[in-house]
């Protein structure tokens, strides 16, 4: 721990170690922990939760997107997070909004089989079933 512990003035930078090696420096937000403090190039645990729920609803579409047998030239998503107070007085991550864009080879989906698959993807996502955090889906056409 660098720092002085009993005076609030520590370092919040760690790393995140994951199987197969991967390294990933985390820290609290700056915004939240001013710097020298906080390490700006680190993932804060809410950035983090924000990408499993979009990494997790990607990789769901992606199988029954395949599985309909649609090709897929390119999938992005811009999700963004909202902390909030709720009830209690405390701060949560309330909203998740996936901005995904899908760009097929040859013929896509419809609008309506698209909304189907984002819906399916939902369901079956492992994170989205785990949290109170309202995940909303915001469905973009895009074409190569």
């Amino acid at each position: 721990m660098n720092g002085d512990f009993a005076a609030n003035c520590y370092s919040r930078a760690h790393v995140w170690r994951f199987d197969g090696g991967v390294e990933v420096p985390g820290s609290a937000s700056p915004e939240i922990v001013p710097m020298p403090f906080a390490r700006a190039v680190g993932i804060d645990p809410e950035e983090a939760c924000v990408a499993a729920i979009a990494s997790w609803n990607m990789l769901w579409f992606l199988d029954l997107a395949r599985q309909a047998g649609f090709a897929l030239a390119s999938y992005r998503d811009a999700a963004e997070g909202r902390m909030a107070r709720h009830a209690r007085g405390r701060y949560w991550i309330d909203r998740v909004e996936l901005n995904p864009v899908a760009k097929w080879l040859g013929d896509g989906p419809s609008f309506a089989q698209l909304h189907s698959l984002h819906e399916a993807a939902h369901r079956q996502c492992f994170i989205a079933n785990s949290v109170r955090t309202e995940i909303v889906t915001n469905i973009q056409e895009g074409r190569p």
